[in-house]
């Protein structure tokens, strides 16, 4: 469980630079470069994305159940990380509604994806996992949400072409991930 939560601190500590020390982070890349931010972020993001693998692996094999999860809140996730699948689409397929409407799909894609897994799942290392990520995308959006505002951007509007790509590109991920990825990754089958 300790690599789990040294995973989270440094991975979502370092993915809440933006929210909590945004001029910080400014002044870093201004001192470093562009380039050598980039590369050191990702150096420490890979760190803490392989600790909170390897650290919920781990926790896994000795489950520490804190309540039990309803029967239909596993027919619940399905859904709901389809349309997360969707919104992590929405984010890089250019000129799409979803984006123009949500501003930050993939933040909200991640919301929506920890909270089917914490619907659904019952472990202390879920809630720690599941939760850490369900509160940074909540912190996160209303940051980026906010940073919007304050700078004045705007989104350009959507085409339906550009729209129902993303939906299928989305459709398409999840499908994958769902019948074959989910098991081979995590070990446990999308549906139970």
């Amino acid at each position: 469980m300790v690599f789990l939560i040294l995973g989270l601190i440094i991975f979502l500590g370092l993915h809440s630079v933006r929210i909590v020390a945004d001029d910080w982070r400014t002044a870093q890349i201004a001192a470093r470069g562009a380039n050598t931010w980039k590369g050191l972020y990702s150096l420490a993001s890979a760190v803490g994305l392989g600790l909170i693998v390897w650290g919920y692996a781990s926790a896994r094999g000795q489950p520490a159940v804190l309540w039990d999860a309803p029967t239909w809140a596993r027919h619940l996730a399905p859904p709901l990380t389809l349309a997360a699948f969707i919104f992590l689409a929405a984010a890089y397929v250019p000129r799409n509604s979803i984006k123009a409407r949500l501003h930050h799909p993939m933040v909200l894609g991640i919301k929506v994806w920890a909270f089917a897994h914490l619907l659904a799942n019952n472990t202390l290392a879920d809630l720690l996992l599941f939760g850490g990520f369900f509160l940074w995308a909540v912190f996160n959006f209303r940051s980026a949400r906010g940073r919007d505002r304050a700078a004045g951007t705007v989104y350009p509007a959507g085409t339906l072409a550009a729209t129902l790509l993303a939906v299928a590109v989305g459709i398409g991920a999840w499908l994958v991930f769902a019948a074959w990825l989910h098991r081979l990754v995590i070990g446990v089958p999308a549906f139970r």
